[in-house]
This record gives C-alpha cells, sequence and structure tokens, in this order.
C-alpha cells in the first residue's frame, strides 16, 4: 500500500474526500477469549446492543465511548507534548507551587500533585472552568486576557486555532462562560469508538482470605471518642446503655464492618435481585473505529487581518486533519489500555488509513502511515500554515489557579481525608 503523504492530505482537505478513517481490530491483551471489563452504568449495567456487521446481527457491548475516546486520544498527544516529540499550542493552569492560608501540608501536597491542568486534559479543553477560573502572571483573568478565543465561531476561528487547536478537533461548548448554555459550540472532526462484537457475558464473583485470620464473629463496637474496637472497655454506650455496633458501608457490628476476616467465595448478585450481576465479557474481538470529517473541518474558516481567504482556510484546515491523523497513529502504536482489565491490543502490526470517496473505499484509497510519518506531515502543515500568516502560539501559556479555584480544591481535599478517615476508621 502507498504511504499517506502532505499532499494526498491537501488534495483531501481541498475537496473530493469525505473522511479519512480507521477501523481496526483488536484483541485482549492476554489472548483471544481472555474476559474483558466495559465500563458500567447506572445499575452496575454494561451498553449492550446488537449490530450489524457484514450482514449478521451480532450482540455488542460498548468497551470504550467516543468521550471517553477523545480523552484518550489527548493523553495520547499529551505524552507526545511531554516528551517534547509534538509542538503544540497549549494553555494549562499550574498547581504545582500553589500555597492557601490554614491548609495542611499534607492537603496542600495533594492540591500540588495536579501539577499543570492542560488544555489536553481538562474535559471541555480551552472552554474548561479550570481555565476560566486561572489568571495569567500578571493577575488578569484568563477569559479576559485572550477574549479573541470565545468570540470565536465556525466563520472565524482562528484564535482557536492559534491558541487550543484541539478543541477545533475534539469539539468544545463554551457553556461556562457569560452566555452560559448559548455559547459558542464546535462539533468533534475527529470521533473514535471501541466496540466489542459477539459479546458474551460473564458473572461477576467475590472472595478474600484474610492473613489474620479474624472470626466473623467478633463483635466490633463504636470507640468512645470515634473509631472502632474490639474492646467492650473502650466501646460507646447508646441511650439504653447499651454498647453501640459500629456500623460502615461494609457491615455493621462485625469485622466486615473495618474490612477485617474473609469473605466467603460468591458469585455477586444485585440487591435487589437474585440475577447475578456482569462480570466482564469475553468478544470474538473489538472494533475501534476512527473517523476524521474532512467536510466538519472545511466548516471552519480561518480569517488573517480580518480577510479571509482559500489558502489559510485550507492550511489551517490540513494542521488539523494532520493532527487528528497523528493522534490516531500514536494510539495505534501505543497500545490501548482502558481501564482494570482492559487491555487491548491491534491484530495485525500495520495501521490501514482509509481515503473515503463513497461507500466503497477502492484499493488506492488504502493507505499506510505511521507516528513518525504522521508528526513530519504535522510539522510542514504547520510551516505551511504559517506562511499564510495564520497566528500559532509557540510557547505554552501558563495560568495560575485563581485564590477561590485554590480554595475549592483544598475543601474538597479536606473533605476527602476526612471521609477517608471515617470509612478506616
Amino acid at each position: 500500500m502507498k504511504t499517506l503523504t502532505l499532499t494526498d492530505l491537501q488534495n483531501a482537505v481541498a475537496g473530493g474526500v469525505a473522511a479519512f478513517r480507521a477501523n481496526i481490530r483488536l484483541q485482549p491483551a492476554g489472548g483471544e477469549g481472555t474476559k474483558v471489563f466495559p465500563p458500567t452504568y447506572s445499575g452496575g449495567v454494561y451498553a449492550t446492543e446488537r449490530r450489524r456487521i457484514n450482514g449478521i446481527e451480532l450482540n455488542s457491548v460498548l468497551l470504550n465511548s467516543v468521550q471517553a475516546e477523545a480523552n484518550q486520544l489527548e493523553a495520547c498527544l499529551r505524552e507526545a507534548w511531554d516528551g517534547g516529540v509534538l509542538k503544540l499550542p497549549i494553555v494549562y493552569s499550574n498547581f504545582s507551587g500553589v500555597e492557601f492560608e490554614g491548609a495542611s501540608e499534607h492537603v496542600l501536597a495533594s492540591v500540588r500533585e495536579l501539577d499543570r491542568l492542560t488544555t489536553l486534559d481538562a474535559p471541555h479543553r480551552i472552554a474548561d472552568a479550570i481555565f476560566r477560573d486561572s489568571n495569567t502572571k500578571d493577575g488578569t483573568g484568563f477569559r479576559e486576557a485572550y477574549a479573541r478565543a470565545f468570540e470565536a465561531n465556525i466563520k472565524n476561528a482562528t484564535a482557536l486555532f492559534e491558541l487550543c487547536p484541539t478543541a477545533l478537533l475534539f469539539g468544545t461548548w463554551d457553556s461556562t462562560g457569560s452566555r452560559g448554555g448559548l455559547g459558542n459550540k464546535f462539533a468533534r472532526a475527529l470521533v473514535c469508538e471501541v466496540v466489542g462484537i459477539g459479546a458474551t457475558t460473564g458473572v461477576r464473583t467475590s472472595s478474600r482470605l484474610d492473613p489474620l485470620a479474624i472470626s466473623s464473629k467478633v463483635p466490633i463496637y463504636a470507640r468512645t471518642g470515634g473509631g472502632w474496637t474490639a474492646l467492650e472497655s473502650e466501646a460507646e454506650h447508646n441511650e439504653d446503655g447499651e454498647l453501640k455496633k459500629f456500623e460502615s458501608k461494609n457491615g455493621k457490628g462485625n469485622p466486615s464492618a473495618v474490612n477485617h476476616s474473609n469473605v466467603t467465595p460468591d458469585i455477586v448478585t444485585a440487591e435487589r435481585s437474585s440475577e447475578p450481576i456482569s462480570g466482564g465479557v469475553t468478544v470474538d474481538f473489538a472494533l475501534r473505529s476512527a473517523v476524521l470529517s474532512l467536510p466538519a473541518l472545511r466548516r471552519l474558516k480561518f480569517p488573517v487581518d480580518g480577510q479571509s481567504s482559500a489558502e489559510s482556510n485550507r492550511a489551517a484546515q490540513t494542521v488539523l486533519a494532520a493532527l487528528g491523523l497523528f493522534a490516531i497513529t500514536r494510539q495505534f502504536e501505543q497500545g490501548t489500555f482502558l481501564r482494570s482489565r482492559c487491555d487491548l491490543v491491534p491484530e495485525s502490526t500495520i495501521l490501514t488509513i482509509e481515503r473515503v470517496r463513497s461507500a466503497t473505499v477502492a484499493d488506492d484509497d488504502k493507505l499506510t502511515l505511521t507516528s513518525e510519518q504522521a508528526l513530519a506531515i504535522y510539522d510542514d502543515a504547520v510551516t505551511a500554515a504559517k506562511a499564510t500568516g495564520l497566528p500559532w502560539q509557540e510557547q505554552p501559556i501558563e495560568l495560575t489557579p485563581s485564590e477561590d479555584l485554590i480554595g475549592l480544591v483544598v475543601e474538597s481535599r479536606r473533605f476527602e481525608f476526612q471521609e477517608l478517615r471515617v470509612g478506616e476508621a
């Protein structure tokens, strides 16, 4: 197969091509037939449905949603940016050295571990409340300092291209601004999803062997002053003078309430019925579908100095397309860890990118592409875009979280630590 080139990409963006896509078959890293675990939704259920594959209706289960896949692709871009491989406009709020009066060092250390939260980490990208509630180095609010980014629309997306091109690729909605739900929206141009095909649901089991061999018959009491105890002399009494049993979400008055003793091997069932709770699935294969929509990119216009031109529009659209292809190839080569016990690998080591002109893809529209090749295309596309006069933020924009935002995070951490202590007790 031919390798995709910058010229191929530029010609595709100019017209005549509807999309680039990759349909990637995956298998569990543990091998065919190994159980994988989909995400669970309200009620502890999986998102299952019937899908038609090659004219055959098959059971399927969602392994990674469109939103989660966008986060996975952005994580690949973040890793490449952190490593100096990818040059990309980035905005970040720096929590690494925050101070807050009255906060313990334990709490502050937890907040500082957030380090740099970038537009590749925040769910709403540049429009996220994290950046809304952060300031530039001179103390100006981010939205005030970079108002042009929040005035952008599909007819003039130049400011977003300059400051956060990934918002144009993965979509964004300025719902946290002064206009609320009426804030500008940009649809996703790159849409990915992972679905398990030929899915058979398993059951969930539970068991635990306590190395202390603590008997489940030992009574556990609420300790006077807080916490728990097995000693009657230390126990709190209720209004009737009776010893008060310790209670937690795991039990009441027994070692299980404080996470001790054995758990008898069993099949876990739903609380309100005797039906077993889903415990992972086996699939014939998992299918990752990635579609980069060129019409979605063509809708975006990129005027320079107030003047729109086909040259600047195509140049910016090509950069966005190249960035999307780099994300797809990088993810393919890095492997796919979705969650615990859902680690997937491709069936083939060669990634095929299809240039979609119609429902039937011709052989000469099946192209190969590696992340190294995609990165070279991207770098050349950026150079070409800058030559048209399009702005491109070379250096990351560092912000400082506001006192209100730091205070909110500090109080959240305090609450979490307090809840953790109660749970441990």
